[in-house]
């Protein structure tokens, strides 16, 4: 939960009292669905089938050279620009308050609506991203090819910087002194654009395949997309099973950080809106905005600490394979919590997008709180239709939480059976899956204690 210029912003769902679903009867369909899913997987999948390098269904060739062409890029680049110039307009000129809509254009349309926007879309945000579209611009006027950098980037350092950019992002939203300050969003502004531009002038392309937190989140979304490319080589637009397209997600350095940091700091979120956390735990900070700070950023860390180890020594006990090959199943394996991710953040942040979704939107259509109607949007009032039908927000949040989750345990059982010695294919997997099954029942838990 946000405080922002003296109002709420609530990014869960507000309490038990919005699902009206016993927890109990969740958690058992929840285990129900898991156990019947690996047992299905065990007996019907025993040979690998999630393959990125599968055709896929073509789709008509107008599509992607229109994707590809330079004035689609260049069009797409302006629109990213131009909206962030918006944004920057509202958080530098506008007055503080719940009016000003630069916060929730951060923390909403951009965080949040990432998710939707890279799974119906793919990785558009490589087009629409400012720091690609100015960085590309500062190649042009500098005559230098965008895909290159004056150094090249270090294969140390993975995935590493994009985990600690989004390690702070979250930190800023759930732990900082004053989260939904104009201050804080123009710091972020100025910043990432900085960073990102600078970045990629220095190592190229790559720096935003590997550094920038926006693109990586992005990125890690789009691998769960329908549409993807036939191949490295052949650039034409395909459809293909998503998870076949997630199979392909570049192992690298610091891929299991990044998943910890996105699926631990949105339990840590809910957790934040739980009777205990406000009850018990607020107590020992109330009054003091130091201690506030310390204890939200322990409690964030912890929480993605937990996640992650968790996860490290489950995806490590395996029977036979060598000490190397251990090391590196968490890797190889660190695909199969996106669909947890993209589950848990569509059932925590599903009212959160649409209804303050809508608040910034308006918002924005008066930038510098002048009275005017730019967008023509000044008539418009925030719908609350989807909590003002909780039932239906039940299922639809408890059904991504499975959905992801049993796209989860499908993913891992894939690479399971192509890694694992035939011996091995099942008992090598259930450390694995009474992680999944914790990870279920903790999500549950945390949606309805919220």
């Amino acid at each position: 939960m946000t405080l922002i210029d003296g109002t709420v912003f609530a990014h869960g769902v507000g309490g038990s009292t919005d699902l009206p679903l016993p927890l109990a009867y969740a958690m058992v369909g929840a285990a129900w669905a898991l156990a019947l899913s690996f047992a299905v997987l065990a007996l019907a999948w025993r040979r690998p089938r999630l393959d990125p390098s599968t055709p896929g269904i073509a789709l008509p060739l107008w599509i992607t050279r229109t994707v590809d062409s330079g004035p689609s890029h260049a069009v797409l680049g302006v629109l990213g620009v131009g909206f962030t110039a918006w944004v920057a307009l509202a958080a530098f000129g506008g007055e503080p308050g719940p009016t000003n809509g630069a916060p929730g254009a951060f923390y909403v349309l951009l965080w949040v609506g990432i998710v939707p926007l890279s799974l119906l879309c793919g990785h558009v945000w490589a087009y629409v991203s400012p720091v690609r579209a100015l960085h590309r611009a500062a190649c042009w006027a500098l005559r230098r090819d965008p895909a290159t950098g004056v150094w090249a980037y270090p294969a140390r350092l993975g995935y590493w910087p994009a985990a600690s950019g989004l390690l702070a992002f979250v930190w800023t939203e759930l732990a900082s002194p004053d989260p939904g300050a104009l201050e804080t969003v123009r710091v972020w502004l100025v910043a990432y654009v900085v960073v990102g531009v600078l970045g990629g002038l220095a190592f190229g392309r790559r720096w935003f395949e590997r550094a920038d937190p926006f693109d990586l989140y992005a990125a890690f979304v789009a691998a769960l997309s329908p549409f993807g490319r036939r191949s490295p080589d052949d650039r034409r637009i395909v459809a293909r099973n998503p998870l076949s397209n997630l199979a392909g997600l570049p192992v690298d350095r610091g891929i299991v950080a990044v998943v910890a940091v996105l699926l631990g700091s949105t339990a840590f979120d809910s957790a934040l809106g739980t009777s205990w956390w406000m009850t018990e735990v607020q107590s020992w900070y109330a009054g003091s905005p130091a201690l506030a700070v310390s204890y939200k950023s322990l409690g964030l860390v912890a929480m993605i600490t937990l996640v992650g180890g968790i996860f490290v020594l489950a995806a490590r006990a395996t029977g036979g394979l060598a000490g190397v090959q251990r090391r590196a199943m968490p890797g190889e394996l660190a695909h199969s919590l996106v669909p947890i991710v993209v589950g848990y953040v569509g059932a925590h942040y599903l009212s959160y997008l649409v209804e303050k979704g809508q608040r910034t939107v308006i918002a924005l259509a008066d930038p510098l709180d002048r009275g005017w109607d730019l967008l023509g949007l000044g008539g418009l009032e925030v719908s609350y239709w989807l909590s003002e039908h909780p039932h239906l927000l039940a299922v639809l949040k408890v059904g991504l939480v499975l959905t992801g989750h049993v796209l989860g345990v499908i993913a891992a059982h894939d690479r399971c059976i192509r890694l694992l010695p035939r011996a091995h294919h099942l008992t090598g997997q259930l450390a694995l899956m009474l992680v999944m099954v914790g990870y279920t029942f903790l999500g549950l838990f945390l949606l309805f204690a919220g």
